[in-house]
C-alpha cells in the first residue's frame, strides 16, 4: 500500500473523517482503534537434528505415536522432560505462586533448566496432555512425578534421570521403593543417615547388593553415580527412606506458553549459543550453574549422548527495532494526531497531544530494555513516555523528554516480562521523533535452537498462521508484588474470594472474572489452572462471555476432590469478529476452593498479518574457522540445506524481515 509523502492521522469524527477522506482521496484511519501493524506471525525454523517443542501440539508431535501404549507414552514424557531441562537453581518468573516456572513449554524453549520440583510439574503437565494420569511426590528433601499405566502408578524421576524396574520388570512406584530402601537400612544398620558409609558402599558395583528394587537400575553407573553424576545411589537411599515422611503434592501450572515469533519492518531476533552471564534470577536470585556449564563435561555429561548439539545450555539473545517512523501506521497498535515528515514524526494539529502506541511481545524473556529516542521540541514542548505491562490497562511514566538524544534504560521494568507497551504522547505543535528504537537482551535455551551437525543439515521454516495473544497472567500471591504483575494489575472483578491465592472466602460462594480484549478478532481462547477442591462438591466453574456477561460458554470444570490438580482448556467456539470477553471461575467450597494459578491466552488473528520474505543467518565454526549461511525464505514453509564438513560449534541464528 503506498501513501503521499506526508499524511495527517489525527481524532475526528468518524463521517466527518471519511467525508474528507473521500474528497481528498486519501486513506481513512479511524483513530479511535488499534491500527493494523504488519507483522509475520508464528515464524518457525527447524533442524532435522532437534525435535520441535515450540508448542504442546509441536511437542506431540515430536515424541508421541498413535501406535503407542500408555507406558511408551509416559517414558516418553520423562525422556523429553530432562532432555530439555537440566537439574539446576529454578528460573524464578514470580508468575506462580511458588515463584518458579513450571510449564514445560516455557521451561524447555526459555530456560531449559530447572530444579526437581520443576521437573515433576513438566511430567504430570505433559502427561496429562496425552491423556494419563500422574501426580507428583513430596519426598526427603527431593520430588518425584508418578504416572498411572497398566492398573498401577509407576515413579518417572525426570530431575535426577531415572526409574526403577522391580523383580516383575514394572516400573515401581514411590510407595514400593520406600518400602524396600527402608526395610534394608532397618536390616543393615548404620547405613541411615550416613552419606559417606552409603558412598563407599555404592563403589565398585556395590550399589547391587543394596535394595532389590534399586539392584537393577540401568541408569547407575558402575561406580553408582547417575547420569548428570551430582546424584547417586547414596541419594536415593536418603530420599526413599522415611515412607512416613512422603506425601501427595501437586507440582501445578497454568499452562498456555507457546513460541510465537513474530517479525515486523525493522525487527530482528538473534539467539546465540552461548550468553554474556544475564539471567532471569540475575537482581535478586542465584544464577544456574549451567550458564557457565559444556555439554558434554560436569553434570551436562550426560546430554550430549540424547543428540545436544549446543555448546552450553543458557543462550542469551537479542531483539531490537529500528522502528521505521515512515510508516509507522503499519506499525503501530495506535496513532493519534501525527503525521509523517520525511523519515520522521510530527504533532500534525499543535492545538492537540500527538499519540504513538507500540506493542513489543517476545517469545523470549526480557532481561534488559533500551528506548533510544531522538526528539525534536521546542520550548514548552515535550516527548513523555509511559510503559504498561498489563495489556495497557495501566500506564506508568518513564519519562519527559526535550529536544536531543536520549537513552532511556527500561530494565527495572521489562525484566521477567514477555509483552509491554510503551506510548509516546507529543506535546507541542513543533515536537517531534525523528529516531527511535528499542534493543533488549532476552534469555534462552541453546538446546531447544536449530541446532546443525557433521555432513548434510535440512532446515525448515513456517510461518503462520498469522496469529497474536493477549495473555493475562499474574501472580496470585501478594508476596510477589513488585517482582511481576499480579492477578489484580488486569482489572478482575471479584466477589467472595479472598486476595491471597484466590481461595473461596467463608460464604462458600465466590468468583472472579477476567475482562479480555484483543486487537482483532478472536481465533481461540485457552485457559491454564493450578487449583484446590478438597471436597467432591468443591469446585470452580470455567465460562466464557462474548456478550459482557449476558450469557456464558462453559469451557470446563475444575472439580474435587483433589488438594491439588492443574487443568488446560481450549475454546474454539469464538462468535465472528469477537474482540471482548469474560472469563469467569465460579465456585463452590464445601471443604477448601482456590486458585494457585492461572492464565488465559486470547489467541487473535493479525489484522495485517502477512508472509514477508525473512533472512535467516546461521553462524557457526569449523575447525575454527567462521562459517556463515543466509536464506531468505519468501513462502510460508520451504526447506533449505546446510551443509558442515567437520563437526560444527554453533553461534548463532538471525531472524529478520528483508
Amino acid at each position: 500500500m503506498s501513501h503521499p509523502s506526508q499524511h495527517t492521522l489525527r481524532p475526528v469524527a468518524e463521517r466527518v473523517f471519511i467525508l474528507a477522506a473521500l474528497a481528498l482521496m486519501l486513506p481513512a484511519v479511524l483513530l479511535d482503534t488499534p491500527v493494523a501493524a504488519d507483522v509475520v506471525a508464528r515464524v518457525r525454523v527447524f533442524s532435522d537434528k532437534v525435535p520441535d517443542v515450540s508448542s504442546l501440539e509441536a511437542w506431540k508431535r515430536s515424541f508421541i505415536r498413535e501406535d503407542m501404549t500408555d507406558r511408551d507414552k509416559a517414558l516418553a514424557v520423562w525422556r523429553s522432560a530432562w532432555m530439555f531441562r537440566h537439574q539446576d537453581v529454578p528460573p524464578n518468573e514470580y508468575l506462580q505462586h511458588e515463584a518458579n516456572v513450571h510449564d514445560p513449554i516455557k521451561l524447555f524453549n526459555v530456560y531449559g533448566y530447572g530444579q526437581c520440583c520443576c521437573a515433576s510439574a513438566t511430567v504430570e503437565a505433559l502427561a496429562r496432555y496425552v491423556g494419563l494420569r500422574a501426580r507428583g511426590w513430596g519426598i526427603t528433601a527431593h520430588s518425584v512425578s508418578e504416572v498411572f499405566w497398566d492398573g498401577r502408578w509407576h515413579m518417572l524421576d525426570a530431575s535426577l534421570i531415572c526409574y526403577f524396574p522391580g523383580a516383575d520388570g514394572q516400573i515401581a512406584s514411590v510407595s514400593e521403593i520406600s518400602e524396600s530402601v527402608s526395610q534394608w537400612l532397618k536390616n543393615n544398620p548404620g547405613f541411615a543417615g550416613n552419606d559417606r558409609k552409603l558412598i563407599d558402599f555404592m563403589r565398585n558395583g556395590g550399589w547391587k547388593k543394596g535394595p532389590a528394587v534399586l539392584a537393577t537400575c540401568p541408569f547407575y553407573d558402575q561406580h553408582g553415580w547417575l547420569p548428570a553424576a551430582t546424584h547417586g545411589w547414596y541419594s536415593t537411599m536418603m530420599e526413599y527412606s522415611r515412607p512416613d515422611k512422603n506425601f501427595i503434592y501437586e507440582y501445578g501450572t497454568a499452562l498456555g506458553y507457546e513460541v510465537n515469533i513474530q517479525l515486523r519492518p525493522g525487527q530482528r531476533l538473534v539467539r546465540n549459543w552461548s550468553n554474556t552471564g544475564l539471567h532471569v534470577n540475575m537482581k535478586d536470585g542465584k544464577a544456574p550453574g549451567c550458564i557457565r556449564g559444556v555439554i558434554g563435561q560436569g553434570d551436562l555429561r550426560y546430554s550430549a549422548k540424547e543428540g545436544d548439539l549446543a555448546p552450553g545450555r543458557v543462550g542469551n539473545g537479542r531483539f531490537e527495532y529500528q522502528v521505521p517512523l515512515a510508516r509507522v501506521k503499519e506499525d503501530a497498535l495506535l496513532v493519534e494526531n501525527l503525521r509523517v515528515e520525511g523519515t520522521s514524526l510530527r504533532v500534525a494539529d499543535g492545538g492537540s497531544e500527538g499519540v504513538l502506541v507500540l506493542r513489543m511481545p517476545s517469545s523470549y524473556v526480557y532481561l534488559t530494555g533500551r528506548i533510544e529516542l531522538k526528539a525534536m521540541a521546542e520550548p514548552g514542548g515535550e516527548v513523555r513516555v509511559e510503559f504498561s505491562d498489563n495489556n495497557g490497562l495501566d500506564w506508568r511514566q518513564v519519562g519527559r523528554y526535550g529536544a536531543g538524544e536520549h537513552d532511556i534504560d527500561i530494565s527495572p521494568l521489562v525484566l521477567r516480562r514477555y509483552d509491554y507497551r510503551l506510548r509516546f504522547t507529543l506535546k507541542g505543535a513543533a515536537t517531534g521523533i525523528d529516531k527511535l528504537s528499542l534493543a533488549h537482551d532476552i534469555q534462552h535455551s541453546q538446546r531447544v535452537l536449530p541446532a546443525l551437525a557433521t555432513g548434510r543439515n535440512t532446515i525448515t521454516f513456517q510461518a503462520g498462521p498469522h496469529e497474536g495473544t493477549i495473555v493475562i497472567e499474574g501472580a496470585t500471591s501478594p508476596a510477589h508484588k513488585g517482582k511481576n504483575v499480579l492477578y489484580t494489575d488486569f482489572h478482575p472483578r471479584v466477589s467472595g474470594m479472598r486476595e491471597n491465592m484466590l481461595f473461596v472466602g467463608d460464604t462458600g460462594r465466590g468468583e472472579v472474572v477476567f475482562p479480555v480484549s484483543t486487537p482483532a478478532a478472536m481465533k481461540r481462547i485457552r485457559i491454564g489452572a493450578h487449583y484446590r477442591a478438597r471436597d467432591k462438591r468443591d469446585r470452580l466453574d470455567v465460562a466464557v462471555s462474548f456478550d459482557d456477561g449476558r450469557t456464558w460458554t462453559s469451557a470446563g470444570v475444575l472439580e474435587g476432590p483433589t488438594p491439588g490438580n492443574s487443568k488446560y482448556f481450549i475454546l474454539n467456539e469464538i462468535p465472528p469478529d469477537s474482540r471482548a470477553a469474560l472469563v469467569r471461575f465460579a465456585g463452590v467450597q464445601y471443604n477448601t476452593t482456590g486458585i494457585f494459578d492461572l492464565r488465559i491466552s486470547a489467541d487473535y488473528l493479525e489484522p495485517a498479518g502477512r508472509m514477508m520474505p525473512v533472512r535467516i543467518t546461521y553462524r557457526w565454526l569449523e575447525d575454527g574457522v567462521e562459517k556463515q549461511h543466509v536464506h531468505v525464505a519468501r513462502s510460508e514453509q520451504e526447506t533449505f540445506e546446510i551443509q558442515c564438513n567437520t563437526r560444527p560449534v554453533m553461534r548463532s541464528i538471525l531472524l529478520e524481515p528483508e
